[in-house]
């Protein structure tokens, strides 16, 4: 299929050939039939894609500030990388489209094929001939209402919230700064509801079509002289006013509050910096509220992707409704998208469109990309890039499912390092994605649905770096299909799927990225202590810092937490540096909402007395190392912070400029295992035993007892 993507280092424009995506749980396939491209939100993505490095750094200090700590915390190139692939991954353009249902998902219930539907959200409704939309992004199309005209309910929405936050009354005045693609629909909105508008714009245009909308008076900022109050409000000033201009200074925030009479409302829609005047605010006691694009659920992760929707006796308007409604108000006049000044291409030339757009050429307030009839349904595609890994066809195939940050700078670049492999599959989720990554990483196609690589008969390993709650089961797939499997932690959500993994496991090699024990400072401080009589007591403490708001990671049933998703990376080291069984774990967790502060601190007892102790710490300070641990047995002691430097006291230090977690060397064996067919590098009764840790912990915070790990649990 064809789809529009740019991209995020230089700005470039491509209409691209991509797999098509597949539906997953929640989520309805739509066949395109319009989609809206807004001047004014786009071409602010698009400015910002073309700045230098030094011009996106100045607009973003906060993105520098994360990258100079990562320098400090783990090195130069490991930053590098991250940025680099940050910057080379293709960004998929446009928000707001309407089609029809062409497939759904496992757990859809609103939605059935055939069904036409208006589409809403960034990464989800784009340029394309196909999207895959969770449920609560889409509203059905009522009877008689064109879909080109449905496909601005995205844009509608929007206008919609900004005067909901408003909370207008019959007969109010209202001025909207502003009149672009959002304004016209605001003022068209405003008029429905019974209100009086006034516009204001700095092109002349924008106003005389403002004014052919329904509002009954309109100005350029330059023209609002000391008499415009008493002409247009009686000398009272407006009642409040919608800023749905996007600006790189404050300027329509202070002439929205000079329009106001006192105690009026200024409501804040477009983007701007928030410097205030407060002066005027103060002397009027004017209000300031802003509004959240489509309105309440909006980035909400579970309200948008997991389907949980907000009970309407107390949020009577969220994102869905804001949908709904506005395309109930469009069916039957109340508004019409068709009305304003748009142009309607075929998508074909959508990159002229857009050339046009970032030249300054294009004047129109929307551009309307119109679908051919039959896309390409094709979930894999082949590749012909040149750096397409074909030759030596003898070498076994290897497939890669999933394609986020930490493959694209860690696994991906490892693999890319090794030879005796052929790179024959990369899944992604989204088909820009697995198109662009599979190109620069040398595969020889790429795709969107697990179950084509898997099964494929050219593919001999499986490399599972997908979200938490697909491991298991995506591993046990591919073992059982006789492949061989780099399982990227954790191995399972619950105990359960763990041994079901392991079971599989006794059918084809399985490894897990547990990658610390395969680092140059793990192995030297192992042999510091190969020769031990007495136990070992280890104190590892780790910076984790907090989990970002609404992440995936902390969904119990999508990401499984970090006690089971990280922890284990560090109880894995403990076992191998103590070369001992975990017999009992005690864990005590710090916050109080393991979701907002999973801080707890862990003991762990071995088979042959030896004890590691882990802090992991969520509320620590900024500067202290990410990872510090330090090993002590028979008045030896040593210790490695951050995997860049490795203290043996009374012996050699071992330091590195960037960090070495072992991961391209836990590549490399899993490599040669499968090359040569020798066993996993991984026992599967380790596997077993750092999982029942992790599902040990859990128990243990929630009954408030130690817990003994026996052969049954």
């Amino acid at each position: 299929m064809k789809q529009i993507v740019q991209s995020a280092r230089s700005g470039e424009l491509q209409l691209v050939d991509v797999p098509a995506p597949a539906p997953e749980r929640g989520q309805v396939l739509i066949q395109n039939h319009f989609s809206v491209m807004s001047p004014g939100t786009e071409k602010l993505s698009m400015d910002f894609a073309q700045k230098s490095l030094v011009g996106k750094a100045r607009s973003r200090p906060d993105l520098v500030g994360q990258v100079l700590k990562k320098v400090r915390q783990e090195g130069p190139l490991p930053t590098f990388r991250t940025v680099v692939n940050r910057l080379d991954s293709p960004q998929p353009l446009g928000y707001s489209c309407a089609g029809t249902v062409i497939a759904v998902g496992e757990g859809v219930t609103r939605f059935s094929v055939g069904e036409r539907v208006a589409c809403a959200g960034a990464g989800y409704a784009n340029h394309a001939e196909l999207v895959v939309v969770p449920e609560n992004l889409l509203a059905h199309v009522p009877d008689g209402l064109e879909l080109d005209k449905a496909a601005f309910a995205t844009l509608g929405a929007i206008a919609l919230q900004g005067i909901r936050v408003a909370d207008p009354t019959l007969g109010e005045v209202v001025v909207v700064v502003g009149l672009g693609l959002i304004g016209q629909l605001a003022v068209q909105l405003l008029v429905a509801n019974g209100c009086r508008v006034l516009g204001v714009d700095i092109d002349r245009r924008r106003i005389e079509q403002a004014l052919e909308q329904g509002a009954e008076w309109g100005a350029k900022p330059d023209e609002l002289t000391e008499g415009w109050s008493h002409e247009a409000t009686a000398g009272h000033g407006v009642d409040f006013a919608l800023i749905t201009a996007s600006s790189e200074t404050a300027t329509p925030i202070e002439l929205a509050a000079q329009l106001c009479r006192p105690k009026g409302r200024v409501v804040v829609v477009g983007a701007m910096p928030l410097n205030l005047d407060r002066r005027v605010f103060y002397e009027k006691e004017l209000e300031l509220r802003l509004s959240m694009s489509y309105g309440p659920g909006r980035y909400d992760r579970r309200y948008e992707e997991v389907g949980l929707d907000y009970p309407l006796p107390y949020v009577r308007w969220t994102e869905n409704r804001n949908l709904q409604t506005f395309l109930d108000l469009a069916s039957k006049g109340k508004v019409d998208p068709e009305s304003l000044d748009t142009e309607t291409v075929p998508f074909s030339e959508a990159e002229a469109a857009y050339e046009k757009l970032s030249r300054g050429e294009r004047s129109s307030l929307a551009v309307l990309f119109r679908y051919s009839e039959a896309p390409s349904t094709a979930r894999t595609l082949e590749l012909k890039s040149p750096s397409s890994r074909k030759a030596s066809p003898g070498n076994p195939g290897l497939a890669f499912l999933g394609a986020g940050n930490y493959a694209k700078a860690v696994l991906l670049p490892a693999l890319a390092s090794l030879s005796g492999i052929r790179h024959v599959s990369l899944v992604t989720a989204t088909g820009p994605s697995a198109t662009r990554t599979a190109e620069r990483f040398g595969f020889e196609r790429c795709g969107t649905h697990p179950d084509d690589a898997i099964l494929a008969e050219d593919v001999d390993a499986v490399f599972v770096a997908t979200r938490h709650h697909l491991h298991a089961q995506q591993a046990i797939s591919a073992l059982k299909a006789g492949k061989a499997v780099w399982l990227e932690k954790p191995v399972g959500l619950s105990l359960e799927e763990v041994e079901k993994v392991c079971a599989a496991a006794h059918e084809s090699p399985l490894m897990v990225g547990y990658n610390r024990r395969f680092s140059d400072h793990a192995r030297v401080i192992r042999e510091k202590f190969s020769n031990r009589i007495e136990p070992l007591s280890i104190q590892y403490t780790v910076a984790a810092g907090p989990t970002p708001r609404g992440t995936w990671i902390t969904d119990p049933h999508e990401g499984g937490g970090r006690v089971i998703g990280e922890m284990c990376h560090f109880i894995d080291l403990c076992s191998y540096l103590t070369q001992s069984t975990p017999v009992r774990v005690y864990a005590q967790a710090s916050g109080q909402d393991m979701e907002m502060d999973d801080s707890v601190q862990v003991l762990i007892t071995y088979a042959d007395g030896s004890t590691a102790s882990i802090s992991y710490l969520a509320r620590s300070h900024a500067q202290l190392p990410k990872e510090y641990f330090m090993v002590s047995s028979g008045g030896e002691t040593a210790s490695c912070e951050n995997f860049k430097t490795t203290r043996i006291l009374g012996g050699k230090d071992v330091k590195h400029i960037n960090q070495d977690k072992g991961q391209a060397t836990a590549v490399k064996a899993f490599i040669e295992s499968v090359r040569t067919g020798s066993a996993s590098p991984f026992t599967v009764e380790e596997i077993l035993g750092t999982s029942k840790v992790t599902f040990g912990i859990l128990e243990s915070i929630r009954t408030n007892n130690s817990v003994t790990l026996g052969p049954g649990r």
